[in-house]
């Protein structure tokens, strides 16, 4: 699997005021649209709850053929046969998620400083999120990261890196020359009247200013 291009375009889902069919209509809408990854991310459900969810997503991104993240939870990973999880500091090593996983499945991490993205490099992560960038309305509370630092992690490790963090339409051209691979977006589309719009509109930007090789 080509890790880096499945990156462009990495959807964060988030239920904040929405009813599951609403949610999960809107992350069909996206995948139909274009969006080249899906994290599922829930910080309160329960572990039946969560399963039960990821089931029904799953089933979206297998029919557009998009891979799914679990976010955290190498347990549900597993259980629903995802493509990846995504990890923060507080979660298991990275080492030991390996393990779980085995070498096939694709790990993301969050990292904020050149020193924590190396490290996770080194443990075996595929892909490094780095962020906040911009403030963000999700309630995940993150501290937020400069644009210079996104540029210094992209240039300092050899795995793909892609920002995250209240990234916008309007704000993706400040990105230029980062380094970056692809954006993480939560709100932009979870919240966008025109989806359909939207993503298209997301993906002229990023083709500007994602790196091309």
């Amino acid at each position: 699997m080509n890790v880096k291009k499945i990156l462009k375009l990495y959807l964060v889902t988030d239920r904040q005021g929405l009813c599951d069919e609403d949610f999960l209509n809107r992350v069909g809408l996206a995948c139909k649209s274009g969006v080249t990854l899906v994290q599922l991310r829930e910080k309160e459900l329960s572990s039946r709850d969560y399963f039960n969810l990821a089931v029904k997503v799953k089933l979206i991104t297998d029919k557009y053929d998009i891979s799914l993240i679990i976010d955290d939870r190498v347990d549900i990973c597993l259980a629903v046969g995802a493509d990846g999880v995504h990890v923060g500091d507080s979660d298991l090593p990275i080492n030991v998620v390996r393990k779980l996983l085995g070498p096939n499945k694709i790990i993301g991490v969050s990292a904020k400083s050149v020193q924590s993205a190396q490290e996770a490099a080194k443990q075996g992560a595929d892909y490094i999120g780095v962020g906040a960038i911009y403030p963000t309305q999700t309630k995940v509370v993150t501290q937020h990261t400069s644009i210079k630092t996104l540029r210094e992690i992209s240039q300092n490790v050899s795995i793909p890196v892609i920002a995250i963090g209240g990234i916008k339409e309007a704000k993706i051209k400040h990105l230029e020359e980062t380094g970056i691979v692809g954006v993480a977006v939560v709100s932009e589309i979870m919240q966008a009247i025109n989806i359909a719009q939207k993503v298209p509109n997301l993906l002229k930007e990023l083709h500007k200013v994602v790196t091309k090789e």
